[in-house]
């Protein structure tokens, strides 16, 4: 009886706090007329903006503050201004060539670096004849991925790519999983200014930002895939591998080997566009991602969030998977390759 309760109690909080959700959300909030929402209109910056040396932070971010005025006509006008000696306008830029600085999604990609670190190592440090919870977790996990490589390319040459392969994948899965469960944290953590119209706090820009949505990390990943294939299929066939790009051999064929050349380039141009297709894919969908998070907190707070949550879980397991698994697909190509 007591579980029971409990469970029931459980589910009409819950039940209330979706209520209530919808009530101080932005969609509540304008149907009954409370004025404003319970949480402020998010802002969602492309860019990732620099959180560290503070002088480099703000020049290039200064604060984005609104400042509500009012023309002749009554109407509220918003213009979006730097804090300064001299009050101007603000206007965002990017980081010079030579300019050094540590963006809040670098900071996020240490943050998943590290927690991986830390759970691989704890688990693998006194491994023991009966594993512990944390020891068969992460043996499954592991198990999981071989399995997988192997299922690709066969057990030896499975085994041969696994640290890099799982490497991709545990990365992209867990920049993708911390990003969420983080949400609540950095979306409230970060530097700002105070806004004396609205007369609350408002964040310039936030001190963690998931990695996956700044371009630079699908691209570097992409690269590592793209180098690791590459390598690949030179380590199996030597120089001989370039002959799937350049078949200019094709030619002594007669006018039908320029059909063998004309291929060559597009295969030459398919691995090209891997770089780009992998890069857009996994920016498109975290950047999306976290979007739809964001805005459906503003919206609905609560509860209602964690089915967004839970969608987000998938996707980001769904992401790892077709990362990892392109690049085992296309390192089987290469590897087996033969000139016919």
């Amino acid at each position: 009886m007591t579980r029971k309760r409990a469970f029931l109690l459980f589910g009409i909080g819950m039940a209330v706090l979706l209520i209530v959700g919808f009530v101080v959300g932005a969609i509540g909030s304008k149907m009954f007329g409370l004025g404003s929402s319970f949480l402020p209109e998010p802002g969602i910056h492309l860019a990732p903006d620099p959180v560290f040396p503070a002088s480099v932070r703000d020049s290039v971010v200064g604060y984005r503050v609104a400042d509500k005025k009012t023309d002749d006509h009554g109407e509220a006008q918003t213009t979006d201004s730097a804090e300064g000696d001299h009050g101007k306008e603000e206007e965002h830029h990017g980081l010079g060539l030579m300019q050094f600085a540590v963006t809040n999604t670098l900071l996020s990609a240490w943050l998943t670096s590290i927690v991986m670190l830390v759970l691989f190592i704890s688990a693998g440090r006194k491994p023991k004849a009966i594993p512990t919870r944390l020891q068969a977790l992460v043996e499954i996990m592991f198990e999981a991925v071989l399995n997988f490589s192997a299922s690709v390319l066969g057990p030896e040459m499975g085994r041969r790519v696994f640290p890099v392969v799982a490497t991709i994948f545990f990365f992209v899965l867990f920049n993708a999983w911390i990003a969420i469960f983080l949400i609540p944290i950095y979306q409230a953590v970060g530097y700002g200014a105070y806004d004396e119209t609205l007369g609350q706090f408002k964040l310039a820009t936030h001190l963690i930002r998931p990695a996956g949505t700044d371009v630079n990390m699908p691209l570097a990943l992409a690269l590592i895939s793209f180098v690791f294939v590459e390598y690949w299929g030179f380590r199996a066939h030597s120089f001989g591998y370039l002959k799937k790009f350049f078949a200019f051999g094709e030619l002594r064929k007669g006018p039908a080997g320029l059909i063998g050349v004309f291929v060559g380039i597009l295969e030459l141009l398919s691995e090209l566009v891997r770089v780009v297709s992998f890069t857009f894919r996994l920016f498109g969908n975290m950047t999306a991602g976290e979007i739809l998070v964001v805005m459906f907190t503003f919206l609905v707070p609560f509860v209602a969030t964690q089915f967004v949550f839970g969608l987000e879980l998938l996707v980001g397991l769904v992401q790892a998977v077709i990362f990892a698994g392109l690049t085992l697909v296309f390192l089987s190509v290469a590897v087996s390759h033969e000139e016919h």
